[in-house]
């Protein structure tokens, strides 16, 4: 029996799909051609549950994806329950490059994934999309970021991101350019002088 989005699911099989995400995000994130079974054994489940939700490796690279995208984009509302408006969109901001930074592993994964006739699925972005909408009205409501910055501006504003290679040390940099944005972003806001 193969889980179907929108059904309800045992406790305990909810639990191995998410120990299953989590395992094989970091796991196909080191090394994307990780055998499916090597994800199976360190999740802690047998070959016939991970087969049960995941029947091959496309479906597996593509649920690790939007499993990682539906993460970042929850982290926006915590984030804004518990942090001043700015604030907030700066830390996230650090979740999102930490999400591109471990994508680049994964890139040719779900390249081939997405690719060809029989995948009519495509990674959307739609729910990050979103998250960064309500981090930057908050953040105009709360007169902390310039009025008018859409998420589409962020998002091309942001987008160098993509372009730093993940290696040992890239961190101060994407620091720097998020800061960098991050000021930007506050400038000309209605609450700074």
């Amino acid at each position: 029996m193969q889980h179907h989005k929108g059904a309800p699911q045992r406790s305990d099989a909810q639990r191995n799909r998410e120990r299953i995400l989590e395992v094989a995000t970091a796991e196909l994130t080191r090394a994307e051609n990780t055998p499916l079974s090597t994800i199976a054994k360190k999740a802690g489940v047998g070959q016939g549950t991970f087969y049960r939700n995941f029947p091959d490796r496309e479906a597996l690279v593509l649920e690790v994806y939007r499993y990682e995208v539906q993460q970042v984009a929850d982290a926006a509302d915590q984030l804004l329950a518990t942090r001043a408006p700015d604030r907030a969109l700066r830390e996230w901001m650090d979740r999102l490059a930490r999400f591109a930074m471990t994508k680049a592993g994964l890139a040719d994964a779900i390249r081939q994934a997405t690719s060809g006739p029989a995948c009519l699925e495509k990674p959307r972005y739609t729910p990050v999309t979103d998250a960064a909408g309500r981090l930057l009205r908050a953040g105009e409501e709360a007169g902390t970021i310039r009025p008018g910055v859409t998420a589409d501006d962020f998002f091309l504003a942001i987008a160098g991101l993509w372009q730093v290679a993940p290696q040992e040390g890239c961190h101060p940099r994407l620091t720097r350019l998020l800061d960098l944005i991050m000021d930007g972003l506050r400038a000309g806001a209605r609450g700074r002088g």
